[in-house]
């Protein structure tokens, strides 16, 4: 009940439902599971691009796997500049360096992220369409990019070599026109079915990803489908992104500025935030 309501609540919202379940399970303490060598793991990726280690954006791609494990549909949710793209290129680095480092858990493997933007496209150009004139078949986006999971994963069985994750990342706005063509791949059968009456079957090695600012325009039959991870601005904070600018700037601005600068814009933003808020 824990893991996989926790990552779908704002902020706010937590406190309220940690009370309800101590009420329905009055003494009884769930330990955390301690997922030592994958957070390590995502710390480290995180400092070798050069971003700050935030324990709570740590917990959020650590949450991201966990919904991973339960659902094959993953719909990643917050704002601009919450963190959303680095969350999930971040967790298969980091699995990707498990399975390198010699882990032999299941779900550390290479991973593959194909990213689209599903808006970017006609309908036609994302799931296929025939030509009323020759009747001809074009193939869409989202077919192409499930057919080539279920080669590689074929390729790699007869070859004998390690299955790669295939992640296929749609970023971008969630629409009623486009998403209600995904309900077949996000339901159990897990098929996605075609306009020329193809109906390809996706593999287990594939998840299918959703980066969306709101879900104001989607429908419940797609939401209640998706696993959720929702991300607020409140995880990651203002201060690590100073951080990572710094770091970034060592070598065009000398030490003594960049230090009166970073220092200055914290003091700045830490008055006047709350006030533009407010």
């Amino acid at each position: 009940m824990r893991d996989s309501n926790v990552p779908k609540f704002l902020e706010h919202d937590l406190p309220l439902f940690e009370g309800i379940v101590n009420d329905l399970f009055p003494g009884v303490d769930v330990p955390f599971i301690n997922y030592g060598k994958l957070q390590d793991a995502i710390e480290l990726e995180l400092r070798n691009r050069c971003y700050q280690i935030v324990p709570k954006f740590v917990r959020k791609i650590i949450q991201l796997l966990e919904t991973m494990m339960v659902r094959h549909g993953i719909m990643l949710v917050g704002v601009t500049g919450c963190g959303k793209t680095t969350c999930g290129f971040i967790l298969s680095k980091a699995l990707t360096t498990l399975f390198n480092d010699g882990s032999d858990d299941p779900w550390h493997k290479p991973v593959r992220i194909d990213a689209l933007n599903p808006k970017s496209v006609t309908m036609g150009e994302l799931f296929g369409e025939t030509n009323l004139l020759t009747n001809e078949w074009t193939e869409g986006l989202v077919s192409k990019l499930v057919k080539d999971a279920v080669e590689n994963l074929e390729d790699q069985r007869r070859e004998g070599k390690i299955e790669t994750k295939c992640w296929v990342n749609f970023d971008g706005p969630v629409d009623a026109l486009w998403i209600e063509n995904m309900n077949t791949v996000l339901d159990d059968n897990k098929t996605l079915c075609l306009a020329n009456g193809q109906r390809i079957k996706m593999p287990e090695t594939c998840t299918m990803m959703f980066e969306v600012n709101d879900l104001k325009v989607a429908s419940p039959a797609t939401v209640s489908r998706c696993g959720m991870v929702y991300l607020e601005p409140v995880h990651l904070g203002w201060t690590p992104l100073i951080d990572t600018w710094k770091e970034q700037m060592q070598e065009e601005i000398p030490d003594p500025y960049l230090t009166t600068i970073v220092d200055n814009v914290r003091d700045i933003c830490k008055i006047m935030l709350p006030m533009i808020r407010k």
